[in-house]
């Protein structure tokens, strides 16, 4: 099974949006293997949004994030990295699509209230910084014998 890493946002996080974004993956079969709120500190926003650093928009971007808790998951199913990123929309969330959690919850690419990785190389990269081995969590997910059944 592919893992992906998922961060609900500070802007999510108070505007009670966590259980709607969460469901969303549970809704279209995915397995929860890792779930945690954290506080983001600059070194951990550094690292994790190296890219932009040097961006002019930065500074707002870590004080953003920075400034109160998010929530990190982890879901694992079939092409989750890809199948992820559709459900989450564009990073513009004002050209989103309805439908999409950005386009449905939010109209800014700055505070678009969740981060999906992008690839399935940066997913790996990102659930091993913000989970350890064991906050990750294998079990039973009897769903995936219905979900997956037509396409094996």
């Amino acid at each position: 099974m592919e893992k992906t890493l998922l961060l609900v946002k500070p802007d999510a996080i108070q505007r009670g949006l966590v259980g709607n974004i969460l469901s969303r993956f549970e809704a279209k079969g995915f397995r929860i293997s890792g779930l945690k709120m954290l506080q983001m500190s600059k070194e951990l926003a550094a690292d994790h949004y190296s890219h932009l650093v040097d961006k002019p928009f930065y500074p707002d971007l870590e004080k953003f994030v920075t400034k109160h808790p998010i929530v990190a998951i982890v879901v694992e199913g079939k092409e989750a990295v890809e199948v992820v990123r559709l459900i989450v929309g564009p990073t513009n969330a004002s050209k989103a699509p309805a439908g999409t959690i950005r386009g449905d919850l939010s109209n800014s690419t700055s505070r678009n209230v969740i981060h999906a990785s992008d690839s399935k190389e940066t997913a790996e990269k990102e659930v091993k910084r913000f989970f350890k081995g064991n906050e990750l969590f294998d079990y039973k997910f009897n769903v995936m014998e219905y979900l997956m059944a037509t396409d094996e």
